[in-house]
């Protein structure tokens, strides 16, 4: 009888957490393709190599330019839908959820892909300064919306 009340217990919060992804994809599309592409991009076996592969640092610079790009539109998604800030889920959202991801991609890589891919330290320091730019971007347009909005 135990295990059953800790199955439903799991089945219902499942079930909660089913409906605020789906309620966060549809209010929030365009970064929700993005992630997708960035989950499908950490896990390809191998890139082909190119002219900017003579760059230094160029697969750091990849991340920090997806990180910042994705998690820029979030909060531009973000300050479109809503009238009202919510300084918490923000933070939440366009911080530190982001910054969990990049780090679970990061152990997933190193632990889950049979050497395929490595999960780097580094490449998760670039994934949370692409974050760290993408919040420091998105608190500046909210800056930017409260003032125009004071001075309305």
């Amino acid at each position: 009888m135990q295990n059953y009340k800790i199955i439903l217990t799991f089945a219902s919060k499942l079930k909660v957490n089913m409906n605020y992804l789906r309620h966060l994809t549809t209010k929030y599309p365009t970064t929700t393709i993005l992630i997708i592409i960035i989950w499908i991009l950490c896990f390809i076996p191998a890139f082909p190599e190119t002219v900017l592969d003579d760059i230094s640092l160029i697969d750091k610079w990849t991340h920090v330019v997806m990180y910042a790009g994705t998690f820029g539109i979030l909060w531009i998604e973000y300050i479109r839908k809503n009238d009202t800030i919510n300084r918490k889920k923000l933070l939440w959202l366009g911080i530190v959820a982001p910054i969990l991801m990049g780090g679970l991609i990061e152990i997933l890589q190193a632990n889950c892909t049979g050497g395929r891919r490595s999960g780097e330290w580094l490449d998760f320091i670039a994934d949370s300064l692409g974050v760290l730019v993408a919040a420091i971007f998105g608190i500046l347009l909210v800056w930017s919306r409260a003032k125009g909005r004071k001075d309305s």
